[in-house]
């Protein structure tokens, strides 16, 4: 597959956030991945008591794509207050996402519009809230009337929203399945039923890495 068929994202973890780290640390997984470059490279966590400034971990981050190492830069799990520090660090449009967890019972309203006001696109993880989500009988039920799965119903909803959304399975059936959800167009009426479901059901949150969420 040539290399421009495949969009190949890296993230920086919490160990190599300070200025003589972070490029090191990337140049190394550039190697491991045998390229010259990624297309996208996220700060993982702003793991805000590590010692490191976000000023100076997002300085580096904007070299490394001023070197060529990254196309785009991004930020991961960065809550409102932090993502307008991580822009006003390295300028407005430069952010190309935070990748955040969100799924129909974590639907993180509030940060969700405030990125797309800021031109910043949301990245859905764990859009199936590890599998919780699949019992549900709300996506059973609006899945059974689209001849779809409750996976599929699921990650229609946030595309439709406007996320990029990247589920994870280890089984091939199951990412033929996910990559179907493309196709999927849910009514007015079912995104309503789904906006129903927030929970604030958030599956992920280390202590020192994460940020106070909004």
């Amino acid at each position: 597959m040539p290399r421009g068929e495949l969009f190949l994202t890296t993230k920086i973890w919490v160990d190599n956030y300070a200025r003589d780290k972070l490029i090191p640390s990337l140049k190394d997984s550039l190697a491991r991945l045998r390229t010259e470059q990624v297309d996208l490279t996220l700060i993982h966590w702003p793991a805000p008591g590590n010692g490191v400034a976000l000023p100076e971990f997002m300085g580096a981050l904007d070299q490394a794509k001023a070197q060529g190492l990254t196309r785009l830069i991004g930020v991961s799990n960065f809550n409102i207050e932090l993502t307008r520090q991580a822009i006003a660090a390295v300028g407005e449009g430069e952010i190309a996402t935070n990748q955040v967890e969100l799924s129909p019972y974590l639907q993180n309203r509030k940060l969700a519009a405030f990125l797309q006001q800021q031109g910043v696109q949301v990245t859905s993880y764990m859009t199936l809230a590890y599998g919780k989500v699949l019992k549900d009988p709300v996506l059973g039920a609006i899945a059974q009337h689209h001849q779809a799965t409750p996976a599929q119903v699921a990650l229609a909803w946030a595309m439709q929203l406007g996320y990029a959304v990247i589920p994870s399975s280890t089984r091939r059936e199951n990412l033929a399945s996910n990559l179907l959800a493309q196709q999927l167009r849910l009514s007015g009426d079912d995104m309503a039923q789904i906006a129903a479901l927030e929970r604030n059901g958030r599956e992920v949150s280390p202590a020192d890495l994460a940020p106070e969420w909004d």
